[in-house]
């Protein structure tokens, strides 16, 4: 009789006793390659450890770029540490996001955000566009000038062959200049939406 009440006291003791589990945190998981071309190498072993073996050489300058909060002006971008590799558990995202509107060119950081197209998201003009109404003003007005000089030298000519020739350069110097100044818009939309793909000119 002692026994079964022994057996039973046990019994109770042992549901009532809390139970300590021990839970090994999950190990840190690395993506690919960031947005900047930073590829790692995985070091598998007790704790899986990322160890960067090729930088590109621009790399520093765009993770400023495309990770702005993370990076910011006089702070250290050590693209050893794998920062910009580590993954969310929670999301299974990248912890450090990229910056939306951003983008690491040849020519620089450019950002959509400051209107670097010829209209900005809501259809008005943006400052390129400005900008070429300045140059086509100013184009417009000196190749008028030199349209004029150039007949003008024509009509005192008085059948004299040089300056004849020379008046007929200054005429059509000044209509293929004009030419060329006008097709600058097809050109400047060519490069930067066709060649380079700069955000804000290839459209939304």
């Amino acid at each position: 009789m002692r026994s079964v009440f022994l057996i039973i006291f046990a019994f109770f003791l042992l549901i009532l006793t809390p139970a300590y589990t021990y839970s090994a945190a999950a190990p840190t998981r690395y993506m690919t390659c960031d947005a900047c071309g930073l590829c790692p190498k995985i070091v598998n072993g007790t704790k899986p450890t990322c160890t960067v073996t090729f930088v590109p050489g621009d790399w520093e300058r765009c993770a400023r770029c495309l990770y702005p909060n993370k990076f910011p002006a006089g702070q250290p971008a050590d693209p050893k540490k794998c920062e910009t590799l580590v993954i969310d558990d929670a999301t299974n995202l990248a912890k450090i996001p990229v910056a939306k509107g951003r983008q690491f060119t040849m020519l620089g950081c450019l950002s959509a955000g400051t209107n670097v197209g010829f209209t900005d998201q809501k259809g008005a003009p943006s400052f390129v566009q400005a900008m070429l109404n300045v140059v086509f003003s100013m184009s417009g007005g000196i190749a008028f000038l030199y349209l004029m000089y150039g007949g003008y030298e024509i009509l005192i000519s008085q059948a004299d062959p040089e300056k004849l020739n020379y008046g007929r350069r200054l005429v059509y110097g000044s209509i293929i200049g004009l030419i060329f100044t006008l097709s600058s818009v097809f050109l400047v939309n060519l490069i930067g939406a066709g060649i380079l793909r700069i955000p804000g000119f290839s459209g939304p």
